[in-house]
């Protein structure tokens, strides 16, 4: 069962007005800053074990 537009509209609705709208917006910005974060230290990690990589290889020449 999808909850589809309407259902979704009311769900949205329902959270603001418990919640209140500073509140969600908070935490949606906490929710941005971590995917952010995350994205960064997955390029962080990527990058390191490239070094790793160049490092292995110039060591074994």
């Amino acid at each position: 069962m999808n909850p589809g537009f309407w259902g979704i509209v009311v769900i949205v609705v329902a959270v603001i007005v418990l919640f209140g709208r500073g509140k969600v917006a908070g935490m949606m910005g906490e929710f941005g800053a971590g995917i952010k974060a995350f994205q960064r230290g997955m390029k962080d990690e990527e990058q390191s074990q490239i070094s790793e990589q160049k490092d292995k290889n110039t060591t074994d020449a």
